[in-house]
Order: structure tokens, then sequence, then C-alpha cells
């Protein structure tokens, strides 16, 4: 195999876990959106409204020093503490083509742990 084949079966693999994704958020719209992105070294989560298409609540870790997945559980904390003070309590989760392990795991639990139902 090559590297061309290789990357091409990634992207596959990552298109098929975005439309799988997208398909569970696309049916309840009613229900912000939990969106996280994740970087080489950063984390990015936000809840939006799709219907009125704000961002209800956001925080990052970039300003804060530590290691990445302390960082993961101070940005999905926050995010959460800023959406119940905005009245949102229930969300969907959207990981996007990201596997549900590591940072993105750590934002998700803490999130949950600080109050958000998804």
């Amino acid at each position: 195999m090559n590297i061309k084949s290789i990357q091409k079966q990634i992207q596959k693999r990552r298109d098929r876990r975005v439309k799988k994704v997208r398909r569970t958020i696309l049916e309840s719209l009613s229900v912000p959106r939990f969106s996280v992105y994740r970087s080489g070294k950063h984390v990015y989560a936000q809840i939006i409204d799709d219907i009125k298409r704000i961002t209800i609540a956001s925080s990052n870790d970039l300003k804060i020093k530590g290691k990445n997945m302390e960082n993961a559980h101070v940005v999905g904390r926050d995010v959460a503490q800023k959406a119940i003070a905005k009245k949102v309590k229930k969300v969907i989760f959207d990981r996007a083509w990201y596997k549900f392990h590591g940072r993105v795991k750590g934002v998700a639990d803490s999130a949950r742990e600080a109050g958000l139902e998804f």
C-alpha cells in the first residue's frame, strides 16, 4: 500500500464518522449543539443554536497552562458553566470526525459532571 491509498482510507473513515454524527444532529435541531474542535495543541468547545445561528457559550485552552487532558477538563467545565448560566442544560454532542477518546472525551465528561445533559 502506498501513502495515498492509506490517506484515502483514513479520509473515507473520517467522512463516515462525520455523516453519522451529523445525521443524529439534524434529527433534533431544536436542541443546541455542543461542538468540539481539537488541534495539535489546543481544544476549543462551543454551544451553538443552529436555528438562531448564534453561539451560546464558548471556551478554549489558549491561555491555560497545563497538560492536554487537564486543559480539556477545564474547557468542558467552563463551557458547561457558561451554558447553564444562560439556562441551557440539554445539548447534542458534536464530535465531528474525532473519535470519542482522549481530549474530546475529557471535554464531554467534564461538561456532564458540571451539569450538561447529552
